[in-house]
């Protein structure tokens, strides 16, 4: 009897270990070296300003941006595909549209139609009354997967992300542990109705922000811990360089003051045991083939960091307990 037992444990044990080892997964891990982190000291030293916000209420979960009609009123939207439309003062929350798929980046064209990057649908523009109409789901024949954030031109132009050409937003895990460069930079023409591909390879593409001289254009790669910008004019239109690298976060949106400051939300702080999986795609594979319970769960940790022009960091606002 206790033979036939422990032949049975080995036997789960040798099971358990080729699941590991061997089991099919759908990611394709490279190896990045990701920098050292920097600490939360001088530019980046710890506070608890973000935790004195004002919260505005609404009946949904998970609202990612916010946009501001001509009226001062203010919009957002939720995993649910609702957008909700609050008053100037923050107050009376109304469902103003439903793009039934999941409305990520906001802004208002001149026009004053709501263009909106649905990371299930695409390219969309949300008419004053309310309806939705979808303007790209493709550039070069590659479907968008997960239209992320957006920033329009003085000239009508739309530029936007697709986070990754390879998986949906419901997979974010699995690009950030396979962390191939799947993202891609675009704009959109709303007199041609054409779309370009202006970046691609890019880690986990996501928040857009126009500089206020229309010269470059900001774009965050959340995998990447970093800031690329774009040249719209200039020698180097066209061209990109970093604006600002070794964020102690994730970041995640960028939004310009209409001035010379570039706010940027980070959603995380940097974790170790990340960075090192980086550098090993074999553990990666190991760590998705793991229960999501057993898989590693970062701490949230809020960031509000203001840039300059240079992309020298001027403010920093954070909550180490976000609710």
């Amino acid at each position: 009897m206790k033979r036939t037992l422990l032949r049975s444990l080995i036997a789960i044990i040798v099971l358990l270990v080729g699941y590991l080892l061997l089991w099919p997964v759908p990611i394709s891990p490279v190896a990045w070296t990701a920098p050292a982190a920097p600490e939360l000291t001088g530019i980046y030293a710890q506070n608890s300003e973000l935790a004195k916000i004002e919260r505005l209420r609404i009946d949904g979960k998970n609202p990612e941006d916010v946009a501001f009609d001509s009226q001062d009123r203010i919009y957002c939207g939720d995993e649910l595909g609702r957008i909700f439309r609050f008053q100037k003062d923050g107050t009376r929350p109304e469902v103003f549209a439903d793009t039934k798929g999941r409305p990520l980046g906001l802004i208002f064209d001149a026009s004053g139609n709501l263009i909106v990057a649905d990371a299930v649908l695409g390219l969309m523009s949300i008419a004053p009354n309310g309806q939705p109409s979808v303007l790209a789901t493709e550039a070069e024949g590659v479907p968008f997967r997960c239209t992320n954030d957006l920033d329009a031109a003085a000239d009508g132009t739309i530029y936007f992300t697709d986070a990754s050409y390879k998986f949906p937003l419901t997979q974010l895990k699995d690009d950030l542990l396979e962390h191939q460069p799947n993202g891609r930079f675009l704009s959109y023409d709303p007199r041609t109705k054409q779309t370009k591909v202006l970046l691609r390879d890019l880690y986990f593409a996501n928040g857009v922000a126009v500089s206020s001289d229309q010269s470059f254009v900001l774009v965050i790669e959340t995998g990447a811990y970093r800031v690329r910008r774009y040249w719209l004019t200039g020698d180097k239109a066209g061209q990109s360089d970093i604006f600002i690298d070794n964020l102690p976060g994730f970041p995640d949106g960028i939004s310009s003051n209409g001035r010379d400051t570039f706010w940027v939300a980070l959603v995380n702080r940097r974790d170790p045991g990340l960075d090192f999986l980086l550098s090993h795609p074999f553990l990666r594979k190991i760590v998705w083939r793991l229960p999501s319970f057993l898989q590693p769960n970062i701490k949230r940790y809020a960031f509000a960091l203001a840039l300059d022009r240079s992309g020298k960091v001027i403010r920093n606002l954070q909550d180490p307990s976000p609710q």
